[in-house]
């Protein structure tokens, strides 16, 4: 492929062009009901949110198919370094509505401690998740190093680097591309190209022709695919998971989507996302393509949708109940996981906090705004 000719397999009919996958019946209902899955906790995370009850999430409405496509691709003994809207990356793998929930609430069963913002997650089973980071681009080097480290190794696994089209400007695609390239590492780039980083268009981003083909420049194959097309992303990135641990190097997905929402809570998109365009996509949606195509393998009709969807909005409110019922991390929580022998003046701050907290009670989270 060139990187400007967009490879898909579903029509927007649900009929199939090229060679179906035929997957089992139960992979398939699995693929969709986490894309259902992400829908649903988003849609719980938003009211949420807007309710003061959590102070943060990103939306991720438009773009399931492209994340749980790549999921589906992945091995267990894969490492993941997603970007904040990779929720079905890690639905997909088994990752519960309730672990992730504990992080949008930053509470004593967050695995981050309540050290990160909302939508930050990071687990290490059942899926290698490696922890999400604000800072565009950083984590796309980091996956070349984790990449790296397997080839050292000579592990036969693959890391899966995802990030949206805004990362692309960043320091950090470039580096790690062009390290990579050298290097030959096992690892995918899938860039998310979901048309807006933040408020800004690719027309005003790139002069590039795709995403896709900047591949050209750092030695390695560059892939255009239909991100509302979840099986057709799985394709593309499964082969590109092959040819990874066969030794042949790094490869570049651009899966060209649309994020039907803002880029998260804090952002207004009707301030720049024009009506026109936005219904046009509205006609896209991945979920419903899929439902098509469920439908002609008489694997769908439109009473399992509401079925699933409601055991998904279930399955998040009880998240929703345990999270909120948890308590805060402790105070002792601020001190470790960072040395593996704490040294003595962090022990003498410690024990000089916890002091304070006796006398005083412990410290309250402040009632402040969120500062995004």
């Amino acid at each position: 492929m060139t990187g400007t000719e967009m490879f898909s397999l579903i029509k927007p009919d649900g009929a199939v062009k090229g060679k179906d996958p035929k997957l089992a019946p139960d992979e398939l209902l699995h693929i969709y009901r986490t894309m259902l899955r992400v829908r649903a906790f988003d849609e719980v995370c938003m009211k949420l949110q807007r309710s003061g009850r959590i102070g943060f999430s990103i939306p991720n409405r438009g773009v399931e198919a492209t994340q749980v496509g790549a999921a589906a691709a992945l091995r267990k003994t894969d490492w993941i370094f997603p970007s904040y809207r990779d929720f079905g990356m890690a639905l997909y793998h088994g990752v519960t509505p309730t672990e992730m929930m504990h992080t949008m609430y930053g509470n004593g069963a967050d695995c981050a401690k309540g050290r990160q913002m909302p939508v930050h997650f990071t687990f290490t089973d059942p899926i290698k998740f490696f922890s999400i980071s604000s800072p565009i681009g950083t984590h796309i080097v980091q996956a070349v190093g984790a990449a790296y480290a397997m080839q050292y190794r000579k592990e036969k696994h693959a890391v899966l680097a995802s990030f949206g089209d805004g990362g692309t400007s960043s320091l950090g695609f470039h580096s790690g591309l062009n390290f990579a390239g050298v290097w030959k590492s096992p690892v995918v780039f899938l860039c998310q190209n979901n048309q807006w980083a933040i408020s800004c268009p690719s027309s005003s981003q790139t002069a590039s022709a795709s995403y896709a083909i900047k591949a050209q420049a750092y030695g390695m194959p560059g892939v255009l695919v239909d991100g509302n097309d979840v099986l057709a992303v799985r394709q593309v990135t499964l082969e590109a998971l092959e040819r990874a641990r066969k030794g042949l190097g790094p490869t570049l997905i651009e899966a060209y989507t649309f994020r039907m929402g803002g880029h998260s809570t804090s952002d207004d998109p009707t301030k720049y996302v024009p009506k026109k365009l936005l219904a046009e996509w509205e006609k896209k949606d991945p979920v419903t393509r899929f439902e098509r195509y469920l439908a002609k393998k008489k694997l769908w009709k439109q009473p399992l949708r509401d079925k699933i969807y409601a055991e998904c909005l279930d399955e998040v409110g009880d998240a929703v109940k345990i999270a909120e019922s948890t308590p805060p991390p402790a105070l002792e929580t601020i001190f470790s996981d960072v040395y593996a022998t704490v040294p003595t003046h962090i022990r003498r701050q410690g024990q000089a906090a916890f002091d304070l907290a006796a006398r005083k009670g412990d410290a309250a989270a402040g009632g402040g705004a969120f500062p995004l």
